[in-house]
């Protein structure tokens, strides 16, 4: 069988995006490994998935933990770090850089070792290693630009290098994607590429019949809809604001899932307003669990706001999630997330940043349970054509031009 190798710049325990590629490609016939990082006590060193993907690990800097000491993890910010992520110092960026190169070199070494027939490049952050791990190993590259980093919350300290890098390497690739239409035309615009293949960050055709997990899970007592925010619970995504404004939007509850850098300032921000009793936090769910805790909401909500390129060209997994699980959305109104809902009518749109839109959009679905009931017609209808099965032929197309 053909190999493949995937590379990830994480555990590989809740990606759901690149489990599915795997899967794709590993039923089209390839033989996929993901290499991604290895936490000792928390992930396997190697591991073989259910349908035959395989899994290595490669182990962290010892700077690694140093590092997350001196620049402070998601589960230790305090309430101030809710402010804007500012640049790196010289020193932590040094420090991160060193420890990252050592992990690199790992990964590096055992691609090469793996003989792939191609390297697949799951962000910038990867790209570097797929690269040289292919001209190593004699394989071809596809790069796979989930985000764009030049323009991106959090990557402030690295735009220069990542542009850089970017604009090395991605007329050397031999195959590219990214998430969304809008993404495609800035990498193409950028680089001078062709534009990458599509493939928009959309879950399987599941059925998750509606129930009562989280108003059972979180013991709620009155017969309110639920409003679910899902996802990580990072900056410029309008959770601060999301929090602030559910004291006006009456007989609802809002239930944040996910975990992320905001978990600690949100969870305080509800103490301080007093909203305890209607505002709820559950953590990182497994991915298997996840359309049933969604299934059981009433409205989804996605308020981010349009502080950098990366968000307003987003569409987000999120939003298909929502759609897939038949709930009605209030999202912001920015074009790719607009495209979506007016074309399919699954949901209400309101400007970045408007408290008070956001308030009325909320406030008019929780009041009308007949306009709920037919924007989720709506979605139910919508997710028979935007789900991950009907775009997995431009995936397997891909490598097919790719190897050929």
């Amino acid at each position: 069988m053909t190999r493949i190798a995937m590379i990830v710049w994480n555990e590989f325990r809740n990606d759901a995006r690149v489990l599915k590629e795997a899967q794709t490609l590993q039923a089209a016939g390839y033989a996929v490994t993901v290499f991604a990082l290895h936490t000792p006590g928390v992930t396997q060193e190697k591991e073989t998935l259910p349908g035959g993907i395989n899994v290595v690990r490669v182990a962290r800097s010892p700077l690694w933990k140093l590092r997350k000491t001196k620049t402070g993890g998601a589960a230790s910010a305090p309430a101030s770090a809710s402010g804007p992520i500012g640049r790196l110092s010289p020193t932590r960026q040094a420090l991160r850089i060193v420890a990252r190169l050592w992990t690199h070199a790992g990964l590096l070494a055992r691609i090469a070792w793996h003989r792939a027939a191609v390297v697949h490049a799951h962000d910038v952050n990867t790209l570097p290693t797929a690269w040289l791990a292919a001209k190593l190993s004699g394989a071809r590259v596809v790069y796979d630009a989930h985000e764009i980093s030049t323009s991106r919350e959090g990557y402030n300290s690295f735009r220069g290098l990542v542009a850089r890098v970017e604009g090395v390497l991605m007329p050397r690739v031999q195959g590219s994607i990214t998430t969304t239409d809008a993404r495609a035309k800035f990498f193409a615009r950028a680089y001078g590429v062709p534009r990458p293949v599509v493939l928009q960050n959309r879950p399987r055709l599941t059925v998750s019949p509606a129930s009562q997990r989280i108003r059972q899970e979180l013991q709620l007592q009155q017969p309110w809809p639920i409003i679910i925010y899902q996802g990580g619970l990072q900056q410029g995504r309008g959770l601060e604001r999301l929090v602030r404004i559910s004291a006006s939007v009456k007989d609802a509850y809002f239930v944040f899932i996910g975990g992320g850098r905001l978990t600690a300032p949100l969870t305080a921000l509800s103490q301080e307003l007093g909203l305890t009793e209607r505002v709820h936090f559950i953590p990182t769910v497994s991915l298997a669990d996840l359309p049933s805790y969604t299934a059981s909401a009433d409205i989804g909500v996605q308020p981010i706001e349009n502080t950098c390129l990366n968000h307003f060209t987003t569409d987000s997994n999120k939003l298909f999630e929502y759609l897939i699980a038949g709930l009605p959305v209030v999202a912001t109104d920015l074009p790719e997330i607009r495209r979506i809902i007016r074309a399919f009518d699954i949901g209400l749109l309101v400007r970045e940043s408007d408290d008070q839109q956001l308030i009325d959009a909320l406030n008019r679905l929780v009041s009308d349970p007949q306009l709920r009931r037919t924007l989720a017609a709506n979605a139910v209808n919508a997710a028979a054509q935007l789900n991950w099965e009907q775009q997995e032929e431009l995936l397997v197309n891909l490598y097919g031009r790719v190897l050929k």
